[in-house]
């Protein structure tokens, strides 16, 4: 411990900011959501947004608000027990219920005529272009690093939907392989889903980093595994 980097040494405010140094990593490991991308807007404007659509109005603050209580008090969006056919569904259920208790506890649930076809637009449309923004730095960061010969692969916790994001960004071009939580079922901090990671590459943890916008998830988890844990603190 006494030897170990602070967090204060691996923390940056842009992809850009973060030295090459030699030797090389093998693999860098990157966070997707607040990482290589964020929401083009905010949760709560493009849930009231599309909420508009059915006649159901809300202000996107308090939208917000309640989406990050519920986001925060559920279970980890991983499921151990459930077959790769039924993940799916199983998927849509975890962000369903989300949004059953954010639109519940800002009082507009009832509103809705039919809030399954609602949420079956708000969820897809998560799944598009429109709904996020590429960070400034983030294609000119991996094309350093790609152009560095250093292999590049996301190990995020996301869904199944991150496929399909990181192709409409363009972005899967600079990925050779992608982890996630749902299909590990661990997700970070746990330990499985960055051994998982490293079992695709054949590598070992001090030859990597992992790159995230988490100080929990991403540089304590990956740390706790022995990967060089690098903190981007978007926030700062």
């Amino acid at each position: 411990l006494a030897t170990s980097p602070t967090i204060m040494e691996y923390q940056y405010s842009n992809l850009l900011e973060i030295p090459l140094s030699h030797p090389l990593p093998e693999v860098i490991f990157l966070d997707a959501f607040g990482t290589l991308f964020g929401v083009r807007s905010s949760i709560g404007e493009i849930y009231s947004e599309i909420a508009r659509k059915y006649q159901v109005i809300c202000d996107p603050e308090v939208i917000d608000k309640y989406f990050f209580t519920a986001f925060k008090n559920s279970p980890p969006c991983v499921f151990p027990d459930v077959s790769r056919e039924d993940m799916a569904q199983a998927e849509y259920g975890w962000w369903r219920e989300i949004n059953r208790q954010t639109f519940t506890a800002a009082g507009v649930y009832a509103d809705f005529t039919d809030f399954d076809v609602f949420f079956t637009e708000l969820y897809e449309y998560f799944a598009t272009a429109a709904a996020w923004t590429i960070y400034p730095e983030t294609i000119a960061a991996l094309t350093n690093w790609q152009r560095s010969g250093v292999t590049l692969a996301v190990l995020s916790n996301f869904d199944s939907r991150l496929y399909t994001v990181l192709k409409v960004l363009d972005l899967h071009k600079y990925f050779t392989t992608v982890t996630i939580s749902t299909e590990v079922g661990a997700a970070k901090p746990q330990a499985e889903i960055f051994q998982a990671a490293l079992t695709k590459h054949s590598c070992l943890p001090q030859s990597c980093w992992h790159i995230g916008d988490s100080l929990e998830d991403d540089y304590l988890g990956a740390g706790g595994v022995g990967i060089r844990a690098i903190w981007l603190n978007r926030h700062g």
